[in-house]
């Protein structure tokens, strides 16, 4: 593959349709890895200011001493805005980044391919749009392609390198050299409902959402449990209000209805409530939390300090959960060992076992906890339990106190299935194997997007073979037998490999 060369010039131009947030980042980065830029905008003035705004944060960058004075004043020596499309001519490269209204797209890149030449690349950063309807209206749709940066576009490493059905394999190969040289990390996909990032992610923001609405637990214990056992960077919660209640909700309702409403991807009600109300979060000064000045954080539900068991007996293996078992004897409770279960067993009787789908209460034994799944239990600070509705309440007692022996927080939460980790990764793990099966892009590259472009702790594909391919299927079978609805039916994809035994790709 060969780059767009570098220039100081004309050579290697590359030019930005659409001056907003997006726009300014990808030119910078165009700029700063060497390439002369130009910047349009169909509104008058707009692109002369955002070439200021790009001032300003190179001189940002120099006064943190991650860009020489020299280093921005050659930069800014490259930047040029301009007022007509026709100043486009020379560009080897044009990225679009404007408003996310198809026909919008489309009648520009018409008067652009009647200006560049015809070896110019055409991208556009379309989030939501497809690349192969963009395409549609032009002469020759082969060389348009999407190039879907991740804001802020100078900091995030992650661009989605898209094919449209007739997009050609070198206008392809070129572009993802070209932002690999710009120091991106590019991932190939096909033009599907959400690429890869936006398809795989929405089970992390949707399963949160529906705990939510069924009252598992208050959003600050949800965002707790997933951050501090389930190793995300940041809960869904607070995610979704940095990033907009609007924004995520669009993204959210547009691969739904573009995937024909599959139950998989179906919206929440409760966040299409705080968008209509106008809580769209920390832009408007509250979402799912309060961020007006001086408001403070909720804290998470944390259990009080309960007296450990003075022994425990592990009952066949825990599965992903076996790690615990070192923990436990590391803490200095005895450890005896049964050859038949997947539970541990308590002096008063308690069984606790990790969750699985199923509900505690649905465990014919009175005395049954559920703990859900961790990244790590030895990293993780915090986990999650629940109880059956016929436990006594000294059984919750005690597998709290075990858990906080270990070190951990835990907060206790309603009994429902898949409780909040389990059934979040486990879909995520789903997506990720349906993903690839249908072709939207390779094994590797889906776990590199997530990581990435999401900040995921862990691919979920590698997620899925530590998982195992049956604990992910046996999980979405039961939450699937307790919602019938199709929304947890698991992936023939997933299907087929657990059948076989064989480890998710």
């Amino acid at each position: 593959m060969t780059a767009i060369d570098r220039g100081t010039d004309r050579a290697g131009l590359v030019a930005v349709v659409g001056t907003g947030t997006m726009g300014q980042g990808i030119a910078q980065v165009a700029l700063v890895a060497g390439h002369p830029v130009r910047l349009y905008d169909a509104a008058p003035g707009r692109a002369s200011r955002a070439a200021g705004a790009i001032a300003d944060r190179l001189g940002r960058l120099v006064a943190k001493e991650r860009l020489s004075a020299a280093g921005r004043d050659t930069a800014l020596g490259r930047l040029t805005p301009v007022t007509d499309l026709a100043d486009l001519a020379e560009a080897e490269l044009v990225v679009e980044a404007i408003l996310e209204e198809l026909g919008a797209k489309q009648q520009l890149f018409t008067a652009l391919e009647s200006v560049v030449s015809d070896g110019c690349l055409l991208a556009t950063n379309t989030s939501s749009l497809s690349v192969t309807a963009v395409a549609g209206v032009l002469r020759r749709p082969g060389r348009l392609l999407g190039l879907h940066f991740f804001n802020p576009a100078p900091l995030m490493p992650l661009v989605e390198v898209v094919r449209g059905a007739a997009t050609d394999e070198a206008a392809a190969d070129r572009a993802q050299a070209t932002v690999a040289a710009w120091g991106k990390t590019p991932v190939r996909c096909a033009d599907t409902p959400g690429f890869i990032v936006n398809r795989i992610a929405r089970p992390f923001y949707a399963e949160a959402f529906r705990a939510y609405e069924e009252r598992v637990a208050d959003p600050a214990t949800l965002d707790a449990v997933l951050r501090e056992s389930g190793g995300f960077r940041m809960g869904p919660f607070e995610l979704t209000d940095l990033i907009g209640q609007d924004v995520n909700e669009a993204v959210t309702r547009s691969v739904w209805e573009a995937l024909f409403h599959d139950p998989r991807f179906t919206p929440s009600l409760a966040q299409r409530q705080l968008v209509a109300s106008g809580r769209h979060g920390r832009k408007t000064g509250h979402g799912w939390y309060d961020h007006a000045q001086g408001a403070g954080r909720p804290a998470p539900h944390t259990a009080e300090p309960c007296e450990p068991p003075g022994k425990v007996a592990l009952h066949g293996d825990l599965g992903p959960a076996q790690g615990l078992v070192g923990l436990i004897e590391e803490a200095g409770i005895p450890v005896t060992h049964e050859p038949v279960g997947a539970h541990l067993a308590l002096p008063d009787g308690t069984r606790l076992s990790l969750a699985d789908g199923t509900t505690a209460t649905e465990d014919p034994f009175a005395a049954s906890v559920r703990f859900d799944l961790a990244l790590d239990y030895r990293t993780a600070t915090r986990v999650a339990l629940a109880a059956s509705t016929a436990a006594p309440e000294e059984s919750l007692r005690s597998a709290v106190g075990l858990f906080q022996a270990l070190g951990k927080e835990v907060s206790v939460v309603q009994d429902v299935p898949g409780m909040v980790v389990a059934r979040t990764v486990a879909m995520l793990v789903d997506f990720a194997e349906d993903a690839v099966a249908r072709g939207v892009a390779a094994p590797e590259d889906v776990d590199t997007a997530m990581l990435t472009g999401v900040n995921y702790p862990r691919g979920p594909l590698a997620w899925g073979r530590v998982l195992g391919a049956r604990w992910v299927r046996d999980t979405l079978r039961n939450l699937h037998h307790a919602c019938p609805t199709g929304r947890y039916a698991p992936s023939q994809a997933l299907i087929r490999r657990a059948a076989a035994d064989e480890r998710l790709l």
